[in-house]
């Protein structure tokens, strides 16, 4: 049987919910049509977020993505519809939606979109140096 679109985002529990940790992910083949001109827009959206209890499962991401290829969004509008639908979804501690539209008439458009949850704080971000080389442990 052959998938077909959905609007449905379908989660499953947090491995490890008790640890702040980050998924990232590419999705480089997001199309939606343009509702001026009724052609086709074509962006990568580039997801990262840190899970709380339930994380988004990619099959059903992949046929919600695909939802939107003959519907017409400007691309502020289906930035943050899509970033909405997964937060109610997951439910997440933190989520960054960026989308890279493709050039339009000359013109790149990125559109970044974020929530948080509340009183949730990112812990300090680690550093963590490099090796030394030989160029720089001569004195």
């Amino acid at each position: 049987m052959p998938s077909t679109p959905s609007k449905t985002l379908e989660t499953f529990p947090n491995p490890k919910p008790q640890r702040d940790f980050h998924i990232h992910m590419e999705i480089p083949e997001f199309t939606c049509l343009c509702p001026k001109t009724g052609q086709p827009d074509f962006a990568t959206l580039l997801l990262d977020y840190i899970p709380d209890k339930t994380c988004v499962e990619l099959k059903s991401l992949k046929l919600y993505i695909w939802s939107f290829r003959e519907e017409g969004h400007f691309h502020e509008d289906v930035t943050n519809r899509i970033l909405d639908d997964l937060v109610k979804a997951t439910k997440p501690r933190f989520m960054r939606l960026t989308a890279k539209f493709y050039v339009r008439g000359g013109i790149f458009t990125n559109v970044v979109a974020e929530h948080r949850k509340k009183g949730w704080q990112p812990a300090p971000r680690v550093e963590l140096d490099s090796f030394p080389t030989q160029s720089n442990t001569r004195g």
